[in-house]
């Protein structure tokens, strides 16, 4: 018999749920950069443009660097949603006929 994917032949993955994948951790990957670029142009952009009170500025500064946090924590989340995904509760163990 030939297989078509999916996870239902030993945990395997058919090559549209690996292309899924890879589509779907690449847009988290790109999105999040773009939220965190725009984040932290419009929190430190004024520190960057304009001439502040040294305390102001590294605050700033400091704040715009959050939307870094938050692209590490959005990535991070999607590889492990995938990586759940990925493990099945052992098919064929828990059935009455295996």
């Amino acid at each position: 018999m030939r297989e078509h994917g999916g996870t239902g032949s030993g945990g395997r993955r058919g090559q549209a749920e690996r292309d899924a994948i890879t589509v779907e951790i690449g847009y988290a990957l790109c999105s999040a950069a773009f939220a965190a670029a725009v984040v932290f142009g419009a929190v430190a952009g004024p520190a960057l443009l304009f001439a502040l009170p040294g305390a102001v500025e590294t605050v700033l500064v400091r704040g715009g660097g959050v939307p870094g946090v938050l692209f590490a924590v959005r990535t991070v989340s999607v590889l492990v949603r995938f990586r759940r995904a990925a493990q099945p509760s052992q098919p064929g163990r828990t059935s009455p006929d295996s």
